[in-house]
């Protein structure tokens, strides 16, 4: 546990170090970009809340990772899966938009249920014909993408927007906000009370246990008696489900419609998440507003001084990069001492 700590902490350290030195190399003006870029989230209630909003689906995706690599397998199809359940939860919202918010709620499982299918194959796939899992899920997800695509700008694309989009569902099934004029809504409870549940899920139940027991010795686990082929697919149904919720909500409670692409770059940003937390559910809060703020102070640096966004991916691409290492290194460790 210490040396998690330790980790989490060292690749936040040095990612800052790395985004000053940027900042420093690349800005005309790097007073203000400094400014801009670290206390303009916080400098009012609306860059603060939609801070707060964007951690939401960083949150929901990286719990869907930490479930599945709890039980020794890693879901590369996130993309796919938040597209998927935030199409299904539109499509859904906007059949069932007479029976108010409970028709939200259903249309958010039904997305929720999808994408759990989705991520499903990969785990039927593994468990009954050894298919590497990595590269099923994000093929799965890599063809889902233009199927999307393809139903958002042709068969339900709304003629009554400029935008390549959905129709946007019924205000009385949008998720209620709470910092206006942000984009912040109910969603971000909702996200910390997942937290708490798949905290709880993983230490505290039989099948969590189960799981990681299977993820930390699948051979023993065999032989102590659990089944680990269908754990294998009830982890990337869970999985793909988060992936899936995190869209759901995005689409209830910020967007109001699938627009083309809105999600791209969501799932590897919760697999960010989840690397940086060192797939710790509990640390996953603090690692997705670490996050959540890089992207909105690069935003809000990019809009008042002549700095690109292009920083916020580079810093990113280094977060990725240590935290791959890290994770690469423990579970090195951990086969080590078997």
């Amino acid at each position: 546990m210490k040396n998690e700590r330790l980790g989490i902490l060292f690749v936040i350290l040095f990612s800052l170090v790395v985004l000053f030195l940027l900042i420093l190399i690349l800005s005309d003006e790097p007073l203000n970009a400094f400014y801009f870029f670290f206390a303009g989230p916080f400098r009012n209630i609306f860059s603060f809340g939609n801070m707060l909003n964007m951690s939401v689906p960083l949150i929901l995706g990286a719990l869907g990772i930490i479930i599945a690599m709890k039980a020794g397998n890693l879901n590369l199809g996130g993309e796919g899966q938040v597209y998927l359940g935030a199409f299904i939860t539109t499509i859904t919202a906007l059949a069932l938009s007479g029976i108010g918010f409970t028709g939200a709620i259903i249309a958010a499982v039904a997305g929720a249920a999808c994408a759990g299918a989705l991520s499903a194959i990969s785990g039927i796939c593994k468990a009954k014909w050894n298919v590497n899992e990595l590269i099923s899920s994000f093929l799965l997800s890599c063809a889902v993408l233009p199927i999307v695509n393809y139903l958002v700008q042709g068969p339900f694309l709304d003629p009554h927007t400029s935008l390549v989009s959905t129709a946007k569902i019924a205000e009385n099934m949008r998720l209620p906000l709470i910092l206006k004029p942000s984009s912040l809504n109910i969603g971000f409870f909702i996200a910390l009370l997942f937290v708490f549940l798949v905290q709880y899920f993983l230490a505290k139940t039989r099948l969590g246990y189960e799981l990681r027991m299977a993820g930390h010795n699948e051979m023993f686990a065999r032989y102590g008696g659990i089944n680990t082929k269908s754990n294998t697919v009830i982890s990337f149904v869970l999985s793909g489900s988060l992936y899936g919720l995190a869209g759901g909500i995005a689409v209830l409670g910020t967007h109001y419609a699938v627009i083309k692409e809105f999600s791209a770059g969501l799932g590897w940003s919760g697999l960010t998440v989840a690397l940086i937390a060192c797939f710790s559910p509990a640390a996953v809060i603090p690692c997705a507003l670490f996050l959540a703020w890089i992207n909105t102070g690069a935003r809000i640096a990019m809009q008042n001084t002549g700095l690109t966004f292009e920083i916020a991916y580079i810093v990113q691409a280094v977060i990725f990069l240590l935290s791959t290492s890290l994770a690469i290194r423990a579970i090195f460790n951990k086969k080590g001492k078997r």
